[in-house]
């Protein structure tokens, strides 16, 4: 099933449905495994990532439920973490290499990444638990997927598009809460705050892009494109978190220096891109957004009933005549 909440759908079944459809295809990618565990695991993560979105959509009227769901979730991706997160720091360092300004550079670079392969493979060698946090991850998407069946919500049209529009609202604020925390501090932590809240963003588009197709895909679209920015920025902030832990593993101190230069300076102009597209996809104040979805959802939700209601009046007046 595609990652999107139909409006003309009963909403709780059609809820319960996305989110089984993304558990139930995490279930196939950690059992099947069809291009090996580690990668198994990375697009397991991604599908984990779409149903807490989701569930932030029905927080106004379920907070318990997306509290529990949310930290069982969350958790559970955690324990899959420590080679995919390895493998993120080579690709990292092979990232900065397409940005290189010298040879010396360069050459630094390619010293790193060999070091931050043999530190995944090792990390990767040692990872002998794996299989079964996999299979401890399937059983739990196993128990999300019934804990769907406790979910109870009002599938009114004008009640379900105000508890999307309050969720919508809410989660707006909160990225605007990250923008102005970036712009106020040169930090990590904010930049990935500002991070999730796109991503969130992008993917709550993504579920309601049927309410208007066009512009929501557009928006999308903007906000994929600030999320790839900002998540090419927290890459260099985790680098850098590791060569401050563990500078031995980068060679001497020139060749130390030159990688340090480099994630400093691309993380500088990524900062400043990124504030440059948070402005762009953010522009619309919260208040405006959510009170246009709340619109646009009610009527198709509602528009389809009414089509129904007015065919059969035809025909029951065509029968008359």
């Amino acid at each position: 099933m595609a990652y999107r909440l139909r409006p003309a759908k009963p909403f709780t079944a059609e809820f319960r449905s996305v989110a089984e459809s993304q558990l139930s295809h995490a279930i196939r990618l950690l059992e099947d495994q069809p291009e090996g565990p580690h990668e198994a695991v990375h697009d397991a993560r991604k599908r984990f990532k779409r149903v807490r979105a989701l569930y932030r959509l029905v927080q106004p009227d379920a907070k318990a439920f997306r509290r529990q769901e949310n930290t069982r979730i969350r958790d559970m991706a955690q324990t899959l973490s420590a080679v995919r997160d390895a493998t993120a720091l080579v690709e990292t360092v092979d990232y900065l290499a397409t940005q290189a300004g010298s040879a010396e550079e360069m050459a630094a670079l390619a010293f790193a990444s060999r070091t931050l392969i043999e530190r995944r493979d090792r990390i990767a060698s040692e990872e002998h638990d794996l299989p079964a946090k996999m299979a401890a991850a399937v059983a739990t998407c196993r128990e999300a997927i019934k804990a769907l069946d406790h979910l109870d919500l009002d599938d009114d049209p004008e009640k379900t598009a105000k508890r999307l529009a309050k969720a919508w609202k809410n989660q707006r604020q909160k990225a605007l809460g990250a923008l102005a925390g970036c712009e106020e501090h040169a930090d990590g932590e904010v930049y990935h705050e500002l991070r999730k809240c796109g991503q969130t963003y992008w993917m709550h588009l993504s579920l309601l892009g049927g309410i208007w197709p066009s512009a929501m895909l557009a928006k999308q679209q903007q906000a994929k494109a600030l999320v790839d920015l900002l998540g090419h920025e927290h890459d260099l902030s985790v680098l850098t978190g590791l060569v401050n832990e563990s500078p031995e593993l980068f060679g001497d101190s020139d060749t130390l220096a030159l990688v340090l230069g480099s994630i400093i300076t691309r993380q500088q102009a990524l900062r400043h891109e990124a504030l440059e597209a948070a402005h762009e996809v953010f522009a619309d104040s919260a208040e405006t957004e959510s009170g246009l979805i709340a619109v646009l959802w009610e009527k198709a939700a509602t528009a389809p009933r009414k089509e129904r209601r007015a065919a059969k009046l035809h025909r029951v007046h065509e029968a008359a005549e």
